[in-house]
């Protein structure tokens, strides 16, 4: 089985290579830009400032065939599996954050400071729902 994925945008950040990227998204790190095509700009309507959203991007510069290695984070230099870990390199390189929405200007939402390479590849974003009724 096989499916096809559309880019649908790509995420600005001051990173060069995965070496300088943060292990998490976070606040204290600065902001990072969600640019999105033109075309799918419409998409962005309903998006609050202050609001929180789920980022799926794509690490394209990830190694597809690592299945385990050794966390940035250990202690111990145990490897773990990539199903355990955020680390990029995994089968899908599909990678996660959850970021705080700090502006909207047309296509480009200005966000919590992301873990990923300038130029990462967007595959979609959803609302962060606190608790779901």
């Amino acid at each position: 089985m096989a499916a096809e994925l559309v880019f649908v945008g790509r995420i600005k950040t001051p990173y060069q290579t995965t070496d300088e990227c943060p292990g998490q998204a976070r606040p204290q790190n600065g902001t990072s830009q969600i640019i999105v095509d033109e075309e799918f700009a419409p998409a962005l309507d309903g998006l609050k400032v202050g609001g929180h959203v789920h980022v799926l991007y794509w690490f394209d510069q990830a190694d597809r065939g690592v299945l385990k290695t050794v966390p940035k984070w250990s202690e111990t230099n145990e490897e773990r599996g990539v199903f355990s870990i955020r680390s990029p390199g995994r089968p899908n390189p599909i990678a996660l954050s959850t970021v705080e929405i700090f502006s909207t200007e047309e296509n480009i939402v200005t966000v919590t400071a992301m873990d990923c390479i300038d130029g990462t590849p967007l595959l979609d974003m959803k609302p962060y729902i606190n608790q779901l009724k």
